[in-house]
């Protein structure tokens, strides 16, 4: 009797394991609500074309740790989505505004009370004008709107013949803000369309603050209560992805990445756009590599970045971003970028702790576009909607 229970037993605990292994993997499939997927199946590759080599683009979650561990032993009473602890508290952009506003009054003065002392001497000569052409030039306002603004002024101070201090504030507040040109359309094109995201590809030399700059703006779009996604285009700097990543982490945007160095830049922007329009995101922002060592190298990349990009839907934003401390060499990264790519917007960086205020004028006679950001510091939030007649107050203040 016993030799016939034997097997039956045997058979009886072998039916058990098998039930619980299958039950623990079927429970191991199931993701909870709220985490972040990848924009495509594991087994969905993407050759890159430049190496040859296949990688697979990557949704990293925005604390960073791997969905396998989020996964709780029970699931039962999940209602809701899971919140990701830790994240940043984004200052609202009227807040960040007048922060950088301050700031810029500090750390522009030399410009604007500079020409202030000059303008309010009991006798203005040739001397003097040539010492408030000379400030302008300094400044990087450029030849030609110097020229403009010290003839406007002549002008004007003769005519009206008046030393007084606040008049002579005044006209050369007016003649300042007609040169930034309150005027030109600075506004973000980030809403979102019927069918997909607004995209927005943010170009310019590595170096500049790029990648920084894509972070602090996503931050920006999220105090204006968007929903972003990330695309970590530039393969070519090492750890470029990751710092990008970090960034979108604070604030819990994910970032579309690759898994292998030097990988297709177009690849991976094509994916960061195909996960915005799936996930119905407001805005997909995405960074590129910035090398200008020949200008047909970084055409071709650009171009084909873009191309491969509008396959998708139109790139509605391409911003540059420029270093405000470069001056002219600045404008020379500008002009070749416009000639690459159909720029539609300039983020001016690092435009605290310099007396060049100047450059933004040039920059925007120079290339036909707007200034629509400016970077004022290294903090998070030190990034702001650029507005034309409070730049001039600042600078005047």
């Amino acid at each position: 009797m016993n030799e016939l229970l034997l097997p039956v037993i045997f058979v009886i605990l072998a039916i058990a394991v098998i039930g619980s292994v299958a039950m623990l993997l079927v429970r191991g499939r199931r993701t909870p609500p709220g985490l972040y997927t990848s924009p495509r199946d594991a087994d969905d590759q993407v050759v890159d074309a430049a190496h040859g080599a296949t990688s697979t683009d990557v949704l990293e979650r925005p604390d960073g740790v791997p969905t396998a561990e989020l996964i709780p032993d029970d699931l039962s009473g999940l209602d809701e989505a899971p919140t990701v602890p830790g994240l940043d508290t984004v200052d609202a952009v009227q807040g960040r505004l007048a922060r950088l506003r301050a700031r810029l009054v500090r750390s522009n003065n030399a410009l604007g009370k500079g020409l202030l002392a000059l303008l309010s001497r009991d006798r203005i000569d040739e001397d003097v004008w040539d010492e408030v052409e000379e400030t302008l030039l300094l400044a990087d306002l450029g030849t030609e709107p110097t020229m403009e603004l010290v003839d406007a002024l002549r002008e004007r101070v003769k005519v009206a013949g008046s030393r007084n201090p606040a008049e002579v504030k005044d006209m050369l507040r007016e003649e300042l803000v007609r040169l930034v040109d309150p005027s030109m359309d600075r506004s973000l094109a980030t809403q979102r369309h019927a069918d997909r995201p607004a995209i927005v590809m943010v170009v310019g030399v590595n170096g500049v603050g790029k990648t920084t700059t894509v972070g602090k703006l996503a931050r920006v779009l999220v105090a204006d209560d968007k929903d972003v996604i990330l695309g970590a285009a530039d393969t070519f700097r090492a750890a470029a992805a990751e710092q990008l990543a970090t960034w979108g982490a604070r604030v819990g945007v994910p970032t579309v990445k690759s898994d292998v160095d030097g990988a297709d830049p177009a690849s991976v922007a094509f994916e960061a756009v195909k996960a915005g329009i799936e996930q119905e995101v407001d805005v997909v922002l995405i960074d590129t590599a910035g090398r200008l060592q020949n200008k047909v190298g970084l055409m071709d990349e650009l171009g084909k970045v873009k191309r491969v990009v509008e396959k998708q839907g139109t790139v509605d934003e391409v911003l540059l971003v420029l270093d405000a401390t470069t001056g002219q060499n600045g404008l020379t990264q500008a002009r070749v970028f416009a000639e690459v790519v159909n720029i539609s917007g300039i983020v001016l960086t690092k435009l605290d702790g310099t007396a060049k205020g100047g450059i933004v004028v040039a920059i925007q006679r120079s290339l036909g576009v707007p200034v629509k950001l400016i970077g004022l510091g290294e903090g998070p939030d030190d990034l702001a909607p650029f507005d034309a007649e409070g730049f001039v107050d600042a600078l005047l203040d």
